[in-house]
């Protein structure tokens, strides 16, 4: 439900902020947390206001604690290298007057945090862009790799854990309550052969030979800030799903939204492939900057996560087809099965690439 202006100006007033503020209007293109730029007495835009998606984002004072502890580490480092500028490198939340860096007012729960002055994001991925993309979220893997393990806890639970969607999956198989089973049956099967394979990382991990880092987990280029004028990148932002997991999703959920030559609902499916040239410049800005705190293993492992991400959402977007479409909004007839007909496409050109992705890995090895 949309709040009144008056509304809005009570929800700021619970907040610590040093300017008194006359109006907050809607922000950005966001899918999941409503947006509002805030404007001071001084005619000046300084604060963003969120509504937090509580539905996606259960457990708010986790979520709020995780982005502190993120947050606040990233300072750290950029501070120890003598870094000008930090408020525009790192995100700031600002706490209530309870000390809290979140505000529940009885129906929704709020944050607030500064405005980065003189940025911009973009929406169109180039290779330019995608190796400043890689780089910064090499550093940002970086900077967080030394965070114990256990620190930082999952906002949505098994959110890149291929066993549990392929669990979910395979109940929705069993129940088949939109009786749309037999419309799919060879896309199901093309998804069963592949299901071993698809679980690597599960299994390396239970090994010991593969172990989690804290990742941002929604590595699409419009989630980082650039400066106005030099068009560098100032910091990474969208840090809800910023958590415990694997390298792999960070490259591979880059490769699956960012090297796609189509949309990820193309209907024509001669759009959709794979841009080698976006994967070779987005992995090469990445490892310039994660080299360090990679093993061998996960090294070699980078281009498969391409192929693991978009079967992971060939699965999940099936998935919800043959429960009926009751996960993500649906804007046309058979929304999600076109959906996955693209996502399929897309990872059979990735298998098609593999071996010219991982010969290009062995720079690194």
């Amino acid at each position: 439900m949309a709040k009144t202006k008056e509304q809005l100006l009570n929800i700021l007033s619970h907040f610590k902020l040093d300017e008194n503020v006359v109006s907050a209007e809607p922000f950005g293109n966001g899918h999941i947390n409503d947006t509002m730029k805030v404007t001071t007495e001084s005619g000046k835009s300084k604060y963003v206001l969120q509504r937090i998606n509580h539905l996606i984002f259960t457990n708010v004072d986790m979520l709020q604690n995780n982005i502190r502890i993120v947050t606040s580490h990233i300072r750290e480092k950029l501070e120890a290298k003598g870094e000008a500028d930090i408020d525009r490198k790192v995100l700031t939340f600002l706490p209530t007057n309870e000390g809290k860096y979140y505000y529940f007012d009885g129906d929704s729960y709020w944050r607030v945090s500064l405005l980065i002055p003189n940025s911009t994001s973009f929406e169109e991925v180039s290779p330019e862009l995608s190796y400043e993309a890689g780089n910064a979220f090499g550093e940002f893997q970086s900077m967080l790799s030394d965070i114990p393990e256990g620190t930082l806890g999952e906002t949505i639970p098994n959110f890149h854990n291929m066993e549990f969607r392929l669990q979910q999956f395979h109940d929705a198989i069993k129940e088949n309550v939109a009786g749309r089973l037999d419309e799919v049956k060879e896309l199901v099967d093309e998804v069963d052969k592949r299901a071993y394979d698809m679980c690597i990382q599960e299994r390396l991990y239970r090994e010991g030979k593969l172990r989690k880092h804290i990742n941002h987990c929604d590595t699409k280029v419009n989630n980082m800030l650039f400066d106005t004028d030099t068009k560098q990148v100032l910091c990474v932002i969208d840090l809800d799903t910023v958590m415990p997991g694997f390298v792999l999703s960070d490259i591979g959920d880059f490769i699956r939204t960012g090297a796609n030559t189509g949309a990820e609902d193309d209907e024509n499916l001669d759009n959709v492939n794979v841009n080698m040239a976006i994967f070779k410049a987005y992995t090469r800005g990445y490892m310039e900057k994660a080299k360090s705190f990679l093993t061998p293993t996960e090294i070699h492992l980078l281009p498969y996560g391409g192929r693991l991400l978009t079967y992971m959402q060939t699965v999940r977007f099936l998935t919800d087809y043959i429960n009926g479409d009751t996960y993500y909004k649906t804007h046309k007839p058979k929304h999600n099965l076109i959906r996955t007909k693209a996502q399929f496409k897309l990872l059979q050109s990735l298998e098609a690439y593999a071996k010219e992705m991982d010969l290009f890995m062995n720079e690194w090895l």
